[in-house]
């Protein structure tokens, strides 16, 4: 079976589509899985070209439903984005409300 399909099975699809898996923890009663923003941009912003990617912020908990009898916590990562016309620094905004924020 593909990784995709089975991640896709058990994560919000908004995370499937927008993050890449970069690390996985198993212990007796838990799984970890780190999450990092792919670096893919707005059709705008890549249309224009004034924006570029700028680094990670801090990995944020977030915990899931239990799989296999374990609790599931999510440490995603979202990356920053610089405008250059304005200096300015953001983030895009994944609203995935089933999810519940720890941190």
């Amino acid at each position: 079976m593909e990784q995709t399909k089975l991640l896709r099975a058990i994560l919000p699809d908004v995370l499937i589509a927008n993050f890449d898996v970069v690390s996985f923890d198993k212990t007796d009663g838990r799984f970890d899985i780190y999450l990092d923003e792919k670096k893919v941009q707005m059709r705008e912003d890549k249309k224009y070209g004034n924006v570029i990617s700028h680094g990670f912020g801090d990995y944020h908990v977030i915990q899931d439903f239990p799989i296999r009898g374990r609790a599931t916590y999510l440490h995603v990562r979202k990356r920053k984005w610089l405008d250059k016309d304005t200096g300015k620094i953001f983030s895009y905004d994944w609203a995935c409300p089933s999810l519940t924020k720890l941190d």
